[in-house]
């Protein structure tokens, strides 16, 4: 099955949400002239909040692009929810592995159909104490080298602020400002030749999550860690204190 999305429904989630995002959040947006005018990309973006996708959404479609997110499949089963992310062309993602196959084959149709596709590599909100962006996963290396596609590389800056993670509280006042920037497009020819084994995912993988950290160093004023936070790393390390204290006891 190919590619497709209705107009008619891409019209009015600009109608409803556009309005509403002016209205709701400041802007500081910088790099928009980086965002490919046609064709087939990936935005990679770090991952704040569960508020991201809509303010990335706004930045990505005031610089000329509509987003294609690749979403979590229950949400396409219910009623209203799941018939405006069909409409619009939205791609579900399943758990079982053979399912999975068939969104990654789905999103490189989206590709191939000069679609922008918006994915997150760290695959949840950071983790990062001081809120850097983490090791990435290799999906989007993989997705882009294999279409030949660019990778855009974005970072923001503010969505935690409207919307913390790991919570509910929804803080919209006082306004926040949505600060976001695009650097230049990641081309990731240079890997298409090699096979593509894990060690060159993952070279490319930290090629695009390092150019993301300097970009959000750039909006924090700040200079990112040298080395980003590992998520499953920390995972096992703190495992195996809780395993020796436990063992102690």
């Amino acid at each position: 099955m190919s590619y497709g999305y209705s107009p008619r429904w891409r019209l009015l989630t600009i109608a409803v949400l556009r309005p509403l995002l002016f209205g709701m959040l400041k802007r500081d947006w910088r790099g928009q002239h980086n965002v490919p005018a046609e064709g087939g990309m990936i935005v990679a973006a770090n991952h704040l909040s569960w508020a991201d996708p809509l303010a990335l959404a706004h930045y990505v479609y005031e610089a000329g692009r509509y987003p294609v997110y690749l979403a979590k499949s229950p949400l396409f089963e219910t009623r209203f929810i799941g018939a405006v992310l069909r409409g619009t062309g939205q791609i579900p993602v399943y758990r079982d592995s053979v399912d999975a196959a068939m969104a990654l084959k789905a999103a490189e149709e989206a590709l191939r159909a000069g679609q922008c596709l918006m994915f997150y590599p760290e695959g949840t909100c950071t983790r990062d104490p001081n809120l850097w962006p983490m090791t990435g996963q290799t999906g989007v290396a993989r997705l882009a080298i294999s279409t030949g596609v660019k990778v855009l590389p974005v970072a923001h800056w503010g969505a935690h602020e409207l919307l913390p993670y790991g919570t509910k509280k929804f803080r919209p006042f006082p306004r926040k400002t949505m600060h976001v920037i695009a650097g230049e497009p990641i081309d990731l020819s240079k890997y298409a030749d090699q096979p593509m084994t894990a060690t060159v995912l993952r070279e490319a993988t930290n090629e695009i999550m390092r150019t993301i950290a300097e970009l959000l160093g750039e909006l924090r004023g700040e200079e990112p860690p040298k080395e980003l936070y590992d998520h499953k790393k920390a995972i096992a390390e703190r495992r195996r204190r809780d395993g020796k204290g436990a063992a102690a006891s």
